[in-house]
């Protein structure tokens, strides 16, 4: 078993089937990536894995307890903290406050709108912001509103305020989607160091294959809602499963 446990999952919507029978297993302190072409079920199943989206059948375990049925609010409390494809962060809002708000909500359990004067004097709150701050490199920016940032800029703070949160799990739902490859160069290597400094489990959505074989240790393909094969980087590259599924290449013609 590992951390995250996918058993038997699937998830229609209407006639068309999403996830059918996917099975995998995410090994604690590893970087896990799900790779697969469009309409392979990639968002489906990790919608499923944050309780966005409840499957048909199956189960999804973390650490030993269902994820089904929990709220958002309840997943992250369990120790998982999710990226998504458009950075969500608060664009009105300085970069600091920005990393504030994770830092209070992690303390005091709940965020209302009279915590924001409050956080803003909270000295061990300024502490832990800053340090987050200084650890994604942002700390020059901390004064700057998030709105202002560049693409790689406000997905460096999306994922310094989940780790704010001490995340057992954390979940990247194609993290440098329309980003330029300097700054998916530096997403690249802000994670690996993560990965270094961290007791902390990764697990990857992307369709960049430099960003998947540049940080992952295993490997899940999916096509048509169905794990296809599931392997090291290595064994993946070139696969004929993987080229038929990508490229519609028969294994015959390989």
């Amino acid at each position: 078993m590992g951390i995250l446990d996918v058993k038997g999952v699937g998830k229609r919507f209407g006639g068309l089937q999403a996830l059918g029978d996917v099975n995998l297993s995410v090994a604690e302190n590893s970087v896990h990536a799900i790779i697969g072409p469009n309409g392979a079920g990639k968002s489906t199943l990790l919608n499923c894995l944050v309780g966005k989206l409840i499957p048909d059948t199956g189960s999804v375990m973390f650490d030993g307890q269902s994820v089904l049925g929990r709220k958002p609010y309840e997943i992250n409390q369990m120790g998982i903290s999710r990226v998504f494809q458009t950075p969500e962060i608060f664009g009105d809002l300085t970069v600091m406050e920005n990393m504030l708000i994770p830092c209070f909500a992690k303390r005091d359990g709940a965020f209302t709108p009279n915590a924001y004067a409050a956080m803003r004097k909270d000295t061990e709150m300024l502490d832990r912001a800053g340090h987050m701050l200084e650890e994604m490199n942002m700390a020059d920016k901390r004064h700057m509103h998030a709105a202002s940032l560049s693409r790689g800029d406000k997905r460096r703070l999306e994922i310094g305020m989940c780790l704010s949160q001490e995340p057992r799990l954390l979940l990247l739902d194609e993290p440098t989607a329309g980003m330029a490859r300097a700054d998916t160069n530096n997403t690249i290597d802000l994670l690996k160091q993560i990965k270094d400094d961290r007791d902390i489990t990764i697990a990857i959505i992307e369709h960049d294959m430099h960003v998947v074989f540049s940080l992952a240790e295993r490997i899940t393909v999916l096509a048509q809602g169905t794990p296809l094969v599931e392997d090291t980087p290595d064994k993946i590259k070139g696969h004929p499963k993987v080229r038929e599924a990508y490229l519609g290449e028969s294994q015959d013609a390989a």
